[in-house]
């Protein structure tokens, strides 16, 4: 029975990214259920980087996670234009407010230079210039190659089955055999809490909340440079594809069980009519609909650390819709912790603590 001193609970963005830091300093393997590593959140992404996206608590790791992201080519200018009605006025002040000072570039412009056909009642614009596209099949598999690269044993088709402790360690039953583990690592997304029972550890209330992405063609066609735009009052964000064509949500969280996600008709029906509310642009096809699940921590911020019940279980879980953009900060920051090591120069600012296990009160 092989034995690996670290294995890592699911091959998302999380897992793999955390394995592409740590491979090549021990032994690795990730255990993946599904046939192929990414199909459930990193996945269905909706592909865009923002530094304010997440509020200030993830706005560090987001900030971190934009060097290595530029310098891997992973991003492309976009630009994000947060954008309300008059009754909006505190809520476009509040964001201003809530991220003076960071270093973040906003400020206010007039959303009808940037956005064809606006409605004549939404009067205010937030421009965010550093947002931008995510290339997020290249970012993840470029992780799994490095993974791989590294030593790293990729294990599709095997989901965990049961961890028991095993000495100092774990045996491991998953769907393709028995394997033995020096530290159990948590990055099974909106699975996280199963795999905590799974393991006898307190769960830490990671929840799973469904959100709807379409893509629509539009007459005329959204122009090419137009940014991504955000609803101030968080009711729908949508941003340009190739094609003139724009991808949109309804910035929905439906409380979901884990499971493989599936738009509801009802939601995309309300997110094609809050479109409605804001251009005149026509809708001429529904090319594509699709739904992924977000899964956070009760205080929405990611969990980073070993288990403050168990010294050989550790938690990288709680992304929410985060975990791409942040993932090299949250991977090098997570590896710190696991590995014990002095935490990498683009995050040796960020208080772990913030992000640790021990924050929540269990039973």
């Amino acid at each position: 029975m092989k034995r690996y001193d670290i294995v890592i609970v699911g091959a998302g963005i999380a897992g793999a990214s955390l394995a592409a830091e740590i491979g090549g300093r021990a032994s690795v393997a990730i255990l993946e259920a599904e046939d192929r590593p990414g199909v459930h959140a990193t996945g269905r992404s909706a592909a865009f980087w923002s530094e304010t996206y997440g509020g200030p608590g993830i706005a560090p790791l987001t900030t971190a996670s934009g060097p290595a992201l530029w310098a891997g080519g992973y991003l492309a200018p976009l630009g994000s234009l947060h954008i309300g009605r008059r009754e909006d006025r505190a809520a476009i002040d509040a964001l201003l407010q809530e991220f003076e000072g960071t270093g973040i570039e906003l400020h206010e412009t007039d959303p009808a230079t940037a956005i064809p056909g606006l409605r004549g009642d939404w009067v205010y614009g937030i421009s965010e210039p550093t947002c931008a596209y995510i290339d997020v099949a290249a970012l993840h598999g470029a992780c799994l190659a490095r993974a791989r690269h590294a030593g790293v044993d990729i294990l599709v088709r095997s989901g965990l089955v049961s961890a028991t402790r095993d000495g100092d360690g774990w045996l491991l039953e998953t769907a393709s055999g028995a394997i033995r583990a020096g530290v159990l690592v948590n990055a099974a997304g909106a699975w996280a809490d199963q795999v905590a029972a799974c393991a006898g550890i307190p769960p830490i209330g990671i929840s799973a909340y469904r959100r709807t992405m379409a893509q629509l063609r539009v007459d005329p066609p959204v122009p090419e440079g137009m940014p991504h735009v955000a609803d101030i009052g968080g009711k729908f964000y949508f941003k340009p594809e190739a094609g003139g064509k724009i991808w949109l949500s309804p910035h929905d969280e439906i409380p979901s069980p884990p499971c493989d996600a599936a738009p509801e008709e009802i939601d995309v029906a309300v997110a094609i009519d809050r479109l409605e509310q804001v251009v005149d642009w026509r809708v001429d096809a529904l090319e594509h609909k699709w739904a992924g699940l977000r899964s956070f921590a009760p205080d929405r911020l990611p969990v980073y650390g070993f288990d403050p019940t168990d010294p050989a279980f550790f938690w990288c879980a709680g992304q929410g819709g985060f975990g791409i953009q942040t993932c090299p900060a949250g991977a090098r920051l997570a590896a710190s912790l696991l590995l014990g090591e002095a935490a990498h120069e683009s995050v040796a600012a960020i208080d772990p603590r913030i992000y640790a296990p021990a924050r929540f009160e269990r039973r």
